[in-house]
């Protein structure tokens, strides 16, 4: 089972920033079997200079996991900044009472196409390149200790450039992270983020997959 979640004003759709540039996201989730709720929730909003994304994990699962992965989402979108770290401390400071959550955001630019992200917890990153079969890993979300709401720890955003094609990819550990290993880029964002989770969902946890491919247009 998938279900999209949080795509604010994208509405999941190819954003065109620019002429020559398109963003198109994909979200996928699951909660928990036998859970009616998931405590993994993603935000996808647009900003000035591109794209924000966040893959949330509330720590555990069921409604209190929900209601700490949504103080979160909602800090996020309140946030309106660009600064991740300033981005990250609201999540921390929107937690505190909660169970806390795991937080990973990412910052997709256009001027110069370039991929800005940091993260807390267990939300996992990747940029693979698309153009070559099987996808290129490119780069991985270095991970800081922590849970927010509970403990924030020193972060520093990494920035890596992005090219036509490529992927970025956000998981929660409720699926294995194998997935990049042979992942098909075939299809929409949309596609490729219902079929990691698919074939890598572990489905004794909440599941989230956040997808955007970077595509310019060449005229």
């Amino acid at each position: 089972m998938t279900s999209s979640s949080g795509c604010g004003r994208t509405a999941c759709g190819v954003v065109d920033l620019a002429p020559e540039h398109l963003l198109e996201p994909g979200i996928a989730a699951a909660p928990r079997t036998g859970e009616r709720v998931s405590g993994d929730v993603a935000v996808v909003e647009y900003v000035s200079d591109g794209m924000l994304i966040a893959g949330v994990d509330g720590a555990g699962h069921g409604p209190e996991a929900h209601r700490a992965a949504r103080a979160a989402t909602h800090a996020i979108r309140r946030s309106r900044q660009e600064d991740l770290t300033v981005v990250m401390a609201g999540c921390h400071q929107a937690l505190r009472g909660t169970r806390g959550a795991a937080v990973t955001l990412a910052l997709l630019s256009i001027g110069p196409p370039m991929l800005t992200w940091l993260g807390v917890g267990t939300v996992d990153g990747r940029l693979l390149n698309a153009r070559r079969w099987p996808p290129e890993p490119l780069a991985s979300l270095r991970l800081s200790s922590g849970t927010l709401g509970h403990d924030l720890p020193a972060v520093m955003p990494t920035s890596t450039p992005l090219e036509h094609g490529d992927l970025v990819v956000l998981a929660t550990d409720g699926v294995r992270s194998d997935f990049g290993d042979a992942l098909n880029p075939h299809g929409s964002s949309q596609e490729i983020a219902e079929r990691i989770l698919s074939d890598h969902g572990r489905g004794t946890d909440d599941a989230l997959v956040v997808v955007v491919r970077y595509v310019e247009v060449r005229g």
